[in-house]
């Protein structure tokens, strides 16, 4: 892919409850966002599924399936 972050709009997506918590010291551009007052989102540039493997995934993913159970937990609390 061809994409990146423009870092024209950074002020804006900050404003709006967006975290910028990986750059790329490099090039300066925006690697990994999260966004404040949600349970788990995370968008990222680079590719962490590239050296995961079962027996040693990468953190991100880890992450993921844990708070999909704890997700999963309160919506079958809540029925």
């Amino acid at each position: 892919h061809r994409y990146e972050f423009n870092n024209k709009y950074l002020d804006i997506y900050k404003e709006s409850g967006m975290s910028l918590v990986g750059i790329n010291t490099k090039d300066d551009l925006v690697e990994i966002i999260e966004l404040e007052n949600h349970p788990w989102f995370i968008g990222t540039q680079f590719h962490p599924e590239l050296k995961s493997t079962v027996d040693s995934p990468h953190p991100l993913f880890v992450h993921f399936v844990k708070a999909a159970i704890k997700q999963s937990a309160c919506h079958s609390k809540s029925k």
